[in-house]
């Protein structure tokens, strides 16, 4: 048992005080989406109700917020020389080394609660933790609630603190070495030990910079529960901050909290006087000698006209005023009102729901670069840890992502080779609807401002671009091989034509038919059909075969074409590549057509021609 070292415990404290007025906003904003007003306001909501009765519209706006920043970005690693075939390999090894961090760590998951805590509360921190059992670097999205750091000038983390709270029987059973320690809260008049309860809450401070991680308690007298040294040499955090005019971090709905507050106290004194309208007192003349209540109930008077409700008097102003708090709401949390499908104006086209969601975009935009910011420095970080931890190390991974199936085996030192730069992109066309996105990208590739490769980068959907185009390689040499079948097909005509048997082709194409209806990829069974047979015993495997009989007109070895064949070697009227297409090899042609209008609005159109020879 060791108490944590001065310098750390002292470090904590004050971090802890400098981040106490940032902390209390958080507490304020936190309790406002969880609806606990009395204890967000207290002595300042008088409101009869357990929870607000107005919509939490701070908890939607930054719900839909954090639902549209949490889509991961694409994750690459580029070689420095494109021409070159091992620096290609090499990268796109690194691509799924880092794409199985992202994996690994869950880290799609975790942007969901990540993104809405960055939003509400101004800040992330991104930490990169030792996965001591599977032997790879692990990333962490913190709670910001709670957690302190400091930066040097370069905006880079220096020191990282965490505070959490954890039951005594939580950490008992964690550390069962120290549970004596743990358990032991002080001691009575007499010197014995008193224990606290196993429900008891702890407070718990991970504290991390260039030296060491350290955990420890510091209710008991800073027990340390676990002291690691550093082999990075340097803080394994990186945070995600949303700054504004100062170097101070604000949350986005720290000075809305208010106005929410005002509306649901408006929206509770609307309720109580439309209450007391309805059981206000009943005003009868003076002639009335009985007075009957309820339903279907009779007064007698001579005045009937004069019998009502005592009226409470509100100006009309009053019930505008939850229209001008709501409005301010939408305003100061910079949350649209289109984005709930509610629009007062009179809106019918597509550039005027752009136009109201102009501002709601602008946030996406500034978000995702803090979040790329962020990625990138982790990720970086990621590979340094991988390499300084396990060198020599081969590793394994086999994973599924959206369909597509990854094996990887690799070896730190042999591929990561200090390599650590990772690009983090959330696409060319990002704000783009996918209509308008793929038009531009087709746009842009056809007027040669983009390749393919980068075009696929920027796609609105993650795709390991190396290995897709790898697998379109193959798709095309599959087709290439599907178009000589067919050649060969066709020119059975011709083989008969020249007295040949075309038996043997014809029973070659039918077990490449029947081989492939099993499983066997096209590639496997050409192979296995064309295969000649062995030669019988006794003939020499490099003599020619005999001449076959050809048609009539030509002589076997004259090295004449048969009828109807060109040079190609496909027949007549059939260009190359369409040799398994309509008669004469004339395709239905298909045009697909891609462009904007004058208003900016997509339009694609497919045309369908057909042709025959004549």
């Amino acid at each position: 048992m060791y108490s944590a070292d001065n310098h750390v415990v002292a470090k904590y404290l004050a971090l802890k005080e400098r981040f106490a007025a940032r902390e209390s906003a958080m507490k304020l904003v936190n309790a406002v989406r969880r609806g606990d007003t009395d204890e967000a306001f207290a002595g300042k909501y008088s409101g009869e109700w357990p929870k607000p009765i107005t919509a939490n519209t701070i908890d939607v706006a930054a719900r839909d917020l954090a639902e549209m920043l949490a889509p991961l970005p694409t994750f690459t690693c580029s070689s420095q020389n494109v021409a070159s075939e091992p620096q290609r390999k090499q990268a796109e090894i690194r691509t799924m080394i880092v794409n199985n961090y992202v994996n690994q760590s869950s880290l799609q998951t975790q942007m969901f609660s990540g993104c809405d805590q960055l939003a509400t509360y101004g800040y992330l921190p991104f930490v990169v933790e030792i996965d001591v059992e599977k032997k790879m670097p692990r990333i962490k999205l913190d709670n910001p609630m709670g957690a302190y750091y400091e930066k040097d000038r370069q905006g880079n983390i220096t020191v990282y603190a965490r505070r959490y709270e954890k039951t005594i029987g939580e950490l008992c059973a964690e550390f069962p070495e120290l549970s004596e320690h743990i358990r032991v809260e002080k001691k009575d008049w007499t010197g014995r030990l008193i224990s606290a309860p196993d429900t008891a809450k702890l407070e718990v401070v991970y504290f991390s910079d260039a030296n060491a991680f350290t955990l420890f308690l510091p209710e008991r007298r800073n027990l340390t529960l676990r002291r690691i040294g550093n082999p990075l040499g340097r803080c394994p955090v990186v945070v995600a901050e949303r700054k504004g005019l100062d170097d101070e971090v604000r949350g986005q709905f720290d000075d809305v909290v208010w106005v929410q507050l005002a509306r649901d106290k408006f929206s509770a004194l609307a309720l109580e006087a439309a209450t007391k309208a309805v059981e206000a007192p009943l005003a009868v003349p003076m002639d009335t000698q009985e007075l009957a209540l309820g339903p279907d109930a009779i007064v007698r008077s001579n005045t009937p006209e004069k019998i009502r409700r005592v009226p409470i008097e509100m100006p009309a102003s009053a019930f505008s005023q939850d229209q001008v708090l709501a409005n301010e709401l939408r305003v100061g949390s910079r949350y649209p009102e289109s984005r709930t499908g509610n629009m007062d104006a009179s809106i019918v086209t597509g550039q005027g729901v752009k136009a109201l969601n102009l501002g709601f975009d602008s946030q996406l935009k500034a978000y995702q670069s803090h979040l790329a910011d962020a990625l990138k420095r982790t990720l970086c970080m990621a590979f340094e840890m991988d390499e300084a931890l396990w060198p020599n190390l081969e590793k394994s991974a086999t994973w599924n992502d959206r369909g597509t199936p990854y094996n990887l085996k690799y070896t730190p030192s042999k591929h990561i080779n200090g390599n650590h730069e990772v690009d983090v992109q959330y696409g060319l066309m990002a704000g783009l609807d996918p209509n308008r996105a793929l038009v531009f990208g087709l746009q842009a590739r056809s007027d040669k401002l983009i390749s393919r490769d980068t075009l696929m980068r920027n796609l609105p959907m993650n795709v390991n671009v190396d290995q897709e185009n790898a697998v379109i390689a193959i798709e095309e040499l599959r087709d290439a091989l599907g178009q000589g079948l067919a050649a060969t097909a066709q020119s059975i005509p011709a083989m008969a034509q020249m007295g040949q048997d075309p038996l043997t082709v014809v029973t070659q194409i039918a077990q490449v038919i029947q081989d492939f209806r099993k499983g066997t990829p096209i590639e496997e069974a050409a192979i296995a059909a064309f295969t000649p047979p062995e030669p019988p015993p006794g003939m020499n495997p490099s003599e020619p075969a005999p001449a076959t009989a050809g048609a009539p007109g030509s002589e076997p070895g004259s090295g004449g074409l048969p009828p109807g064949m060109e040079a190609s070697g496909l027949p007549e009227g059939v260009a190359p590549g369409q040799a398994a297409m309509g008669p004469g090899g004339r395709p239905d042609l298909s045009y697909i057509l891609s462009g904007l209008s004058a208003g900016g609005q997509p339009q694609m159109t497919a045309n369908v021609v057909r042709r025959r020879p004549v």
